[in-house]
């Protein structure tokens, strides 16, 4: 059956999207709502729910025994070593690089009871500490159930947590570690040797917390940077916390208004900022979620955890799935599929997860998969999932479903093939992208928000369900767009739909920034009548849905005086399938922007082996990456796709640079959220950008 069918859609149960609750200003359009709840901004999923403890208490009523998490244990570290070719200062040199694959256990599981235990055990455990309210414990490490079970032992006794994305540097981590004066910190063995590094720099650290089995000297060393600290594995902490079974927590349960964390962003300039995200902040973007989604996530809901729990939206959706008595399954970015373990299967296929969330760089990646595969089993294979795909497009009777049942339903197999829904959020993603995961494995639908406002803002439910549109507003946040003329978007153009900078309003939005008083107090941030800035142009749709144009800072100003999104270009050139990841730059004495590629390897091959540069097509990738030919054809491949996505002459790239090297937050070419670092990028292969201009 299709993904689709399985969906309860409401249908017109969102009515007009959105509607106008209070009319159009000078230089500012109306004020806008969520259709279906505009007379009021919500606050609580229920009544029995206003703090983040009090989600976990309200599933344990509902579904004691029923499964909450599951995870998998770590077996063994397979070493396999490859050789791979670069090119060192013109040279092309090999080297050898060793590539880890995880052999991974069955997955194990708690019930809600059992993980409620848990967690109040953590809770007893960090009170006999004397770890007080005052104090801020920073999190830093991968998604996981222990990462969970920190973080909700510290909701419920009123102690915040500061997040670090485990990617982070040494100057971030510091950063995020002293700015709050952390007292602790959770982390995991595989992090011991960064966190290393910056002890020495962060006095008030005193405690280390930790999962995994790290090698006794590295405990030693740690114990050894100053008197004082302490490290406590998480199972000592359980057995800590039932030696002090007997603890009163109830003094230190948390209101509405007490700080829940300080969530560092990724940031791809300066130092990360630190958001301080409150109990009801959190809670009243669980209603949203909950109001949009509720009914699409049934009894048997399993989900997906494998995204930064250190994202705002991931922090969310995973207090959604407890507060609904759906499963969390905790995952690894590099464990998902078979290909990626060894001796075991992959967590997608050993979880079968119903749910997915994803950023772009995920969809791309399996998009991109099935292409290569399906290029390899010739024509005809490649004419009849078209065919498919069409039938789904169109909608036929019976040969929709026929095409579903028997062709594309092989299509879905890398993704456990329960998945029913999934949705893209942290990044714009192209049409092209979001049309053929929606086809072919399941309805995507978009999210959009930022940190400030809880990951909330808009969002895609089914009934909705479109492409180009980030969503709806959210039924605890009310939006407006203001004018921004020099640019060209005003919410006032009879001739045109209504454009501005994305405005927000509501509980979900955060309080400000922790320990920036000159952020808090910039009316280009935080205006005074309770509005944030999102930096983001957006447009109002006929449906009242909302679609993104680009980030301000991204809107680059070309010699002819017309404007370019930077970020949206990359959305579309991203979804070309020759393409890995791209930057798009531009100068304001260009007349068409660059691209900066790093090349899909296999699909690449794929190409040159069918065009008349098959000669070329096995020799190694840096050389395939200088070669003035492959340049060309990839190029070409991306302004097609352009084309075929309607772009301007000035939107359409006047060169590429390409470049073999995959870019990580490790080589700071993109953020800790895999986010293009423009900076660091035009930097790096700024010779190379003036090359591609100068022809």
């Amino acid at each position: 059956m299709s993904p689709t069918a399985k969906l309860s859609l409401r249908s017109g149960y969102f009515g007009a999207g959105s509607v106008e609750v209070s009319p159009a200003k000078p230089g500012q359009g109306p004020i806008r709502r969520l259709a279906v709840t505009s007379d009021h901004l919500l606050h609580q999923p229920s009544v029995d729910v206003a703090t983040v403890p009090d989600v976990m208490e309200h599933a344990v009523r509902r579904h004691p025994n029923k499964r909450a998490v599951g995870w998998r244990e770590i077996v063994k570290v397979h070493d396999e070593e490859k050789v791979v070719k670069k090119v060192v200062n013109g040279q092309e040199i090999e080297e050898k690089k060793t590539w880890k694959y995880f052999e991974l256990s069955d997955p194990q599981y708690w019930t809600f009871t059992e993980y409620h235990e848990a967690i109040t055990q953590v809770a007893k455990a960090l009170v006999k500490l004397e770890i007080g309210q005052d104090d801020v414990i920073n999190v830093y490490a991968q998604t996981s159930v222990n990462w969970q079970l920190v973080s909700q032992a510290c909701t419920l006794i009123s102690t915040p947590i500061a997040t670090s994305y485990e990617t982070l540097g040494q100057e971030g981590l510091a950063h995020s570690l002293n700015e709050p004066n952390c007292r602790a910190v959770f982390t995991n063995a595989d992090l011991f040797p960064m966190l290393l590094k910056v002890l020495p720099e962060t006095p008030t650290v005193q405690f280390v917390f930790y999962d995994g089995k790290p090698k006794e000297s590295l405990l030693q060393q740690i114990a050894a940077v100053r008197d004082g600290i302490k490290t406590y594995h998480i199972d000592e902490l359980r057995e800590l916390g039932k030696q002090n079974a007997n603890a009163d927590l109830s003094s230190r349960r948390p209101t509405p208004d007490t700080d829940a964390c300080i969530m560092y962003t990724s940031g791809s300039t300066g130092k990360p900022k630190g958001v301080q995200i409150s109990h009801e902040n959190l809670i009243a973007s669980v209603s949203s979620v909950h109001f949009l989604y509720g009914h699409h996530l049934p009894d048997d809901t399993v989900y997906l955890a494998y995204l930064p729990l250190a994202h705002v939206f991931e922090f969310i959706v995973e207090l959604v799935a407890i507060y609904v008595g759906a499963t969390s399954v905790y995952a690894r970015p590099k464990t998902l599929t078979d290909a990626s373990v060894r001796n075991c299967k992959g967590d997608l296929t050993a979880y079968q997860p119903t749910i997915m969330l994803g950023v772009p760089a995920v969809w791309e990646t399996i998009r991109k998969g099935i292409v290569g595969k399906l290029d390899k089993m010739g024509w005809v294979t490649k004419t009849v999932v078209g065919a498919a795909m069409h039938m789904q497009r169109r909608r036929v009777p019976v040969l929709s479903w026929l095409a579903d049942e028997f062709v594309l339903s092989s299509l879905r197999e890398p993704t456990g093939g329960n998945i029913r829904w999934g949705i893209n959020g942290g990044a714009a993603i192209s049409k092209d992208t979001q049309e053929f995961m929606s086809l072919a494995v399941m309805p995507l639908m978009q999210g959009y928000g930022m940190t400030e406002t809880c990951g909330m803002c808009a969002i895609l439910p089914p009934e909705l369900h479109q492409y180009g549109a980030v969503g709806v507003p959210v039924p605890s946040l009310e939006v407006k767009l203001l004018d921004c003329p020099d640019m060209g978007y005003t919410s006032s153009d009879p001739d045109g739909p209504q454009q501005g900078e994305i405005c927000v309003r509501g509980p979900s939005v955060t309080k400000g920034y922790y320990k920036r008083p000159d952020l808090n107090a910039d009316e280009s941030v935080f205006t005074k009548d309770g509005w944030f800035r999102t930096g983001d142009v957006g447009q109002w749709n006929e449906d009242g849905t909302l679609s993104l144009v680009d980030r301000l800072k991204n809107l680059i100003k070309l010699q002819s005086g017309e404007y370019i999104a930077l970020e949206r270009l990359e959305a579309i050139y991203k979804s070309c399938d020759l393409v890995a990841n791209v930057c798009v730059y531009a100068t304001q004495e260009a007349t068409q922007p660059v691209g900066i590629v790093v090349p899909h390897e296999a699909n690449l091959r794929q190409y040159l082996r069918s065009s008349p540069h098959s000669s070329i097509a096995d020799q190694a990738f840096p050389d395939l990456c200088t070669n003035a030919e492959v340049r060309k054809v990839v190029l070409k491949e991306c302004n097609e796709t352009g084309k075929k996505n309607k772009f301007k002459g000035a939107e359409l790239l006047e060169a590429v640079v390409l470049t073999p090297e995959e870019w990580t937050p490790e080589n700071g070419l993109v953020t800790a959220a895999q986010k293009v670092n423009r900076g660091m990028v035009a930097k790096v292969f700024k010779t190379e950008i003036e090359t591609a201009y100068n022809g």
